[in-house]
């Protein structure tokens, strides 16, 4: 592990939110939801800190948001110009290092270990990159700086909006102690949840685990688990990351024969694949469904479509017909899961984001 790296991650604050309120007066200081229309099925992409005040989060039914925001303002975003802006932060990392991975538009990881200034300090760094991000382009941002990736992000996320948190390796393991455990990276509601009836709530609770009862409960997540507790995470900010799929699956608690328990899951995965491709600017040809039986046979077949799709209801409804191929209804279900692989760049022409 070398705890001589400096890394720093960049986290804009509510992006597409922030935009619209900079380019529209009229939306600052107020509730300000992207997604589009509340009558019609719909996700929240992302809402300004005047609706997270009333509960609204990224990912929530827009109908929903709309009963917990009644005063929310709903537009359609606009991506191609929230790519444009993005750009134009990227521009501004290029100043420090070319050593950036951008994770989607809003967030990127840097190595700044060396950087073009021949600055030693990647706090002060860190400090210039929110500056210039502010008074160049009007937005602000959060920063977390540490030795590696992991912590880095969860550092950003940890004094939003416009938080900047620095934590050095001898302070590590006692910040990763003190995180409440849906708060580390990778680890989503699913997960969270059979932590906390495991008892595991905080890092500390996590890291009392031994390495071997995390691999039997939550298999290859739990060889990382015990990991990153720790600290310990060699991955390098790699500039030519290129995603090449994008997908979800769930382990059950319980063993699942219920067809309709299955494909509300792939509803899940759609949603969530769709945010997830728009995020990353890409549409994909070809859908793969992944089915784990009790006795841990795995099977998985594919589909490939006539059109590249970034929509959730294209990406359910090919989910939704290649498990109707491959399960014959009686069979008892351990893990599902659904990807979009054969991905390419979107062009952004004349696209909104409706029902984001």
């Amino acid at each position: 592990m070398d705890v001589s790296r400096k890394i720093i991650h960049i986290d804009m604050d509510a992006f597409f939110a922030s935009v619209e309120q900079r380019d529209h007066p009229e939306y600052r200081g107020k509730p300000l939801i992207i997604g589009g229309d509340p009558n019609k099925r719909g996700v929240v992409s992302t809402c300004s800190y005047e609706a997270r005040q009333f509960g609204v989060h990224s990912a929530m039914p827009t109908k929903q948001a709309a009963k917990l925001c009644p005063e929310g303002i709903f537009i359609h975003g606009n991506m191609e110009h929230y790519v444009t802006v993005s750009t134009q932060i990227r521009e501004i990392f290029k100043r420090y290092t070319d050593i950036v991975e951008p994770l989607s538009l809003d967030e990127a990881y840097l190595d700044v270990t060396e950087n073009k200034k021949g600055m030693a300090s990647a706090t002060l760094i860190a400090r210039e990159i929110q500056y210039a991000i502010y008074h160049e382009l009007g937005l602000t941002s959060s920063a977390g700086v540490s030795y590696n990736k992991f912590i880095a992000k969860i550092a950003s996320d940890y004094k939003k909006p416009a938080g900047l948190t620095v934590i050095p390796p001898e302070k590590a393991e006692s910040f990763l102690e003190s995180i409440p455990i849906d708060k580390f990276y990778g680890v989503g509601k699913v997960t969270s949840e059979k932590m906390h009836r495991l008892g595991i709530k905080t890092g500390k609770d996590l890291k009392a685990w031994s390495e071997w009862d995390l691999i039997r409960e939550f298999h290859k997540h739990g060889y990382y688990l015990y990991r990153h507790v720790r600290g310990r995470s060699n991955n390098i900010v790699n500039p030519h990351r290129d995603r090449k799929s994008v997908g979800k699956e769930t382990t059950f608690e319980r063993n699942v024969v219920d067809e309709l328990v299955l494909e509300k899951s792939l509803m899940r995965f759609a949603e969530k694949i769709e945010t997830r491709l728009l995020k990353i600017q890409k549409h994909g040809k070809t859908v793969v469904l992944k089915l784990r039986y009790s006795d841990f046979t795995t099977i998985t077949k594919r589909m490939t479509l006539t059109n590249y799709v970034h929509d959730r209801q294209m990406i359910y409804g090919a989910g939704v017909a290649l498990l109707s191929e491959v399960y014959n209804g009686s069979e008892a279900i351990r893990l599902i899961g659904l990807t979009v692989t054969n991905l390419k760049p979107i062009h952004f022409e004349n696209m909104r984001l409706e029902g984001l």
